[in-house]
């Protein structure tokens, strides 16, 4: 498939024409040239970066000695990756029935992937768990079945703008990676806009050109650790590159995420100084989805992992607090991508 992202209409080349970002992207242009030398020196260590004793790190329970509390900006800090829920309906109620890990990458994919999350289960009764999708990309590699007879199956899944929903029984291991918002170009070949994955799960084949054996090298060690080194050794050996644009997206992504006065595509393209049409194109080149639609996403997130932990949240505060003109678009966006309206959600959560 042609290169559809490369023309001067899709956000790399405006972003670069309006001036936004230029620095940044010299200096990751500079770090992407030692990319593959480093990562070299680093996979193995990297594979024992990061480990999150999940369960006990839930909002409200207590930290592990020696680790930093939850960030509720949903960032990772300096000794781990994130331990919020965001997304994760009825948190507690998948963590009490699964082991949920998630794991640092590499030092030099960070730039590019969140984390890796890793999943393995033993269920006497099915489980259905659902998500409310983040806005980026997934590397999916799964076995659902006893090792010895199930086969193991990768995907890499667009974002998903609606509910995810998927049955647990038996047992099963899930090793997926979660780029960043914007993050996840660099690795596709051929390069094209991410909304061409929107809504979408691609065989390994098709967005990586190979890959076909991955899920096997990951999934079959059964140390952590060496599923974590092999996520880290196939990523590295897709031979990302600096993006500049890539970059961009990145951080703009991580500004809605984290900056709870993001609320309008107007006011963010202006203090970025780029126009509105320009960061729409960048964010469907590289995130697969618009600036609004992220915004709304985040606010959602917001609520429902709000909820999941304190059922007796004051909604009027809470829509004022993520901008909402009032409580009834709260409620709105809420049931849209839940599937339920807050009150019931909270009715749920309280019933444990």
């Amino acid at each position: 498939m042609a290169d559809q992202g490369g023309s001067g209409d899709t956000g790399a080349g405006a972003v670069a024409r309006e001036g936004a970002g230029a620095a940044a992207g010299t200096a990751a242009a500079t770090a992407g040239g030692r990319t593959a030398a480093a990562g070299s020196r680093t996979a193995a260590t990297g594979a024992r970066t990061g480990a999150t004793g999940f369960r006990a790190s839930l909002p409200g329970a207590p930290a592990p000695t020696g680790a930093a509390g939850p960030r509720m900006d949903g960032r990772e800090g300096a000794e781990g990756p994130r331990r919020d829920t965001r997304g994760i309906v009825r948190a507690p109620e998948l963590m009490a029935r699964v082991r949920f890990r998630r794991r640092l990458p590499a030092a030099p994919l960070r730039r590019w992937v969140e984390h890796y999350w890793l999943i393995d289960w033993d269920l006497s009764e099915p489980y259905v768990s659902h998500v409310v999708p983040h806005p980026c990309v997934n590397l999916v590699l799964e076995r659902r079945g006893p090792a010895d007879l199930a086969p193991e199956s990768g995907v890499v899944a667009g974002v998903g703008t609606g509910l995810f929903t998927t049955e647990l029984e038996g047992t099963g291991r899930v090793c997926g990676v979660q780029f960043r918002p914007g993050g996840f170009r660099p690795f596709l070949s051929p390069p094209r806009p991410l909304t061409a994955l929107t809504g979408r799960r691609l065989e390994l084949a098709e967005a990586f050109g190979r890959g076909q054996d991955a899920p096997s090298r990951v999934l079959r060690p059964e140390a952590e650790d060496a599923r974590v080194a092999a996520l880290d050794a196939f990523l590295l050996s897709l031979s990302p590159t600096a993006d500049p644009a890539a970059e961009r997206a990145v951080a703009l992504a991580h500004r809605v995420r984290t900056d709870r006065t993001v609320r309008r595509v107007e006011h963010l393209a202006a203090d970025e100084g780029v126009s509105v049409r320009t960061l729409q194109r960048l964010f469907a080149t590289y995130v697969g989805v618009s600036p609004k639609w992220t915004i709304l996403r985040y606010r959602v997130h917001e609520a429902v992992e709000r909820v999941t932990h304190r059922p007796a949240t004051d909604w009027a505060a809470l829509a004022a607090e993520l901008g909402y003109s009032d409580q009834a678009h709260l409620v709105r966006d809420f049931t849209a991508a839940v599937g339920t309206t807050p009150a019931a959600y909270a009715r749920a959560v309280r019933s444990g």
